[in-house]
């Protein structure tokens, strides 16, 4: 192959792994929440195999698929975005990272507040919507910085774009990034940029950013650019990664912007990887347990995947995957979810074939690699 086109569903889960409970995550299915959504029509995804997929017979497969197909299992000991992605490009994480399910220990919220000389408020998991609502009117009065956590390993820091602009923002995120090191290495400090005057009108912006540890070893896309190849970053890929074997990157601000800017380059030439995180399906959807606009975003991204499936020249091989899940209709928290993700691989003249199910998430880093010969 001369291209590959890599896409990542983020959270698009396939049903529970054999290790859930571990998770807390029994009963989990991503697709069979969404598959069950008049909403959801994705013909596309189902001709590459996806109901034919074991364990997805909740949903009729068709009786010729046209892609190879089948379910892997993460073996790294997380369920979290950057563990996933990393796990695809070939790295293995045997130790989760850290999270703070209490908060941020004292000693370094004191010495951030003393870096940035703004007070924080909160300092404790939190939704995302939900605590500029709590917190937004009293960082507005005071401009101290809101700061929480999640589920995941990240520290996240939000702030009204009126008071702390937006680029001041970053600048202290970087500076949590750097005090963010041995036990306390979050896997990423986000920044959360809000509008809106009360807490009935604060709303995010899209001028989020990521600041994520760079990964421990080569990866794949290491391998790619230094065989002299191209990797393309399309969405978070390029922060997932610290900007790490990419040789181009897009940002975006959601799943539209990234589905036309990935048609944009599929008709430009070049030799390597193009690798896509769709975010909204986690961020809009998964967490914020929006079972119809999961279902909706399916179709949406299917809808896409037929012309660009036509698109697709004969040296090319598309993937798609995800890196987690996050099945919007599981209560017990917002968290991600521990959950086998699908792998479908098409190429004009590709053999169909059921792939079974795949120990561990470094398989795409095998089939990128050698349709690259590399």
């Amino acid at each position: 192959m001369k291209r590959v086109f890599l896409i990542v569903l983020d959270s698009f889960g396939i049903g529970e792994a054999p290790d859930a409970d571990k998770f807390g995550d029994v009963g989990a299915n991503t697709l069979r929440t969404i598959s069950g959504s008049p909403k959801f029509n994705c013909p596309n995804m189902t001709k590459l195999g996806l109901f034919n997929v074991e364990g997805t017979d909740y949903k009729e497969g068709v009786e010729n698929p046209i892609g190879m197909y089948g379910k892997m299992q993460e073996e790294s000991m997380g369920k979290d975005t950057i563990i996933g992605h990393w796990e695809l490009a070939g790295l293995v994480s045997h130790k989760p990272m850290p999270t703070f399910p209490q908060g941020f220990p004292d000693s370094f919220v004191k010495e951030f507040e003393k870096k940035t000389g703004r007070k924080c408020l909160c300092n404790k998991p939190y939704s995302g919507t939900e605590v500029i609502k709590d917190y937004g009117e009293e960082h507005m009065k005071t401009g101290a910085l809101i700061l929480y956590t999640s589920a995941d390993s990240v520290c996240q820091i939000a702030a009204n774009e009126s008071i702390v602009p937006v680029e001041e923002l970053y600048e202290y995120c970087r500076m949590a990034r750097e005090m963010l090191i041995g036990d306390m290495a979050v896997g990423r400090v986000i920044a959360r940029p809000f509008e809106g005057t009360n807490k009935d009108d604060f709303k995010r912006t899209t001028r989020r950013h990521d600041f994520a540890l760079s990964p421990f070893a080569d990866t794949m896309l290491d391998k790619i650019t230094n065989s002299g190849k191209e990797v393309i970053s399309i969405g978070k890929i390029v922060d997932i990664f610290n900007n790490r074997g990419i040789t181009k990157f897009y940002r975006t601000t959601g799943n539209q912007e990234g589905m036309e800017k990935i048609a944009q380059v599929a008709k430009e030439d070049f030799n390597g990887l193009c690798f896509l995180n769709l975010v909204d399906f986690d961020m809009l959807y998964g967490h914020r347990r929006n079972i119809e606009g999961y279902a909706n975003a399916a179709t949406e991204f299917d809808r896409f995947l037929g012309g660009f499936m036509e698109q697709l020249r004969d040296e090319d091989l598309l993937i798609i995957t995800a890196d987690h899940g996050c099945d919007p209709a599981f209560t017990m928290t917002t968290d991600h979810t521990r959950e086998y993700v699908p792998l479908l691989i098409y190429n004009k003249n590709i053999k169909p074939k059921n792939l079974g199910i795949i120990k561990g998430f470094s398989y795409v880093s095998k089939v990128v690699c050698e349709s690259l010969n590399i």
